[in-house]
């Protein structure tokens, strides 16, 4: 208890830190001007570049989360129903870019998209195009960027779940007549949508929250929260208006989580 208790303290305080500064005035050359306003949350809500910011936020972490359930979702069941040495090469296989930090997968991507890279040499060399794509600074880059971040741990979490399951309903849907794809989506698949939902979330706040991937890979034109976030503090030095938005991107975040594990557990 006293544990928990340390831990509650020092995540609480930050945020009335924050929550403290984003109710201050901006008074440029001042770090904070006390005083108390409501002016950072409507700037965020009467401003079209932060409510275009927020909205491409959501939207990538919308596309990003299917996106990685729909190719985890095959691929962690089939980890889990492999054994020795393969199950573990696999297992190694999806950890090992885990070890990278986010910066640096993002800098190979940069080399893979880029005008002279690895991408397009090989479709150029093949014939597929004959003049360069323009992948660097693109909601496309970003999305691919971010998509391999999260893969890794939707597929760990999922094939944990699917660790979980008794072998014997595999079997039992088969003798009732149904076929693999259908003992999958009936059978194995409600069984765990709580597992579903925590992978989901997990990549949904990850995505919410990604900071280096989309400013290395979607350049400065390319607007998410997080990066908005850290220029209005570090380079503006609008800490009142950065910790509202920070504040406003959380409660977001949060919201949308717990509503989405609110209706699995009154689905499932």
């Amino acid at each position: 208890m006293p544990a928990t208790g340390l831990v509650l303290v020092f995540m609480a305080l930050p945020l009335l830190y924050l929550l403290s500064y984003s109710f201050n005035d901006f008074v440029p050359g001042e770090f904070v001007a006390q005083g108390f306003t409501l002016a950072n949350f409507a700037t965020f809500f009467t401003d079209p570049y932060y409510l275009n910011g927020m909205g491409t936020t959501l939207l990538m972490a919308a596309s990003v989360t299917a996106v990685c359930v729909v190719l985890s979702l095959p691929l962690a069941d089939w980890i889990s129903r492999q054994s020795g040495s393969l199950k573990t090469l696999l297992l190694m296989a999806v950890i090992l870019p885990l070890f990278i930090s986010n910066a640096v997968r993002a800098a190979g991507w940069m080399v893979a998209f880029g005008q002279t890279g690895v991408l397009n040499f090989l479709l150029m060399k093949i014939g597929v195009i004959s003049t360069p794509l323009t992948i660097m600074q693109t909601p496309t880059a970003v999305f691919i960027g971010i998509t391999a971040v999260n893969l890794p741990y939707v597929v760990l979490t999922l094939q944990s779940v699917f660790e979980g399951l008794d072998e014997n309903i595999d079997f039992a849907s088969a003798s009732l007549g149904a076929s693999s794809f259908q003992s999958f989506m009936l059978v194995r698949l409600p069984q765990i949508m709580p597992g579903l939902l925590a992978a989901s979330v997990l990549s949904f706040i990850l995505t919410m929250n990604a900071y280096a991937t989309p400013v290395l890979l979607g350049g400065p034109s390319f607007r998410m929260m997080a990066p908005m976030i850290v220029t209005e503090i570090l380079n503006k030095a609008n800490w009142p208006l950065g910790a509202a938005l920070a504040l406003i991107l959380l409660t977001v975040t949060v919201t949308i989580s717990v509503l989405a594990g609110l209706f699995i557990r009154r689905r499932y």
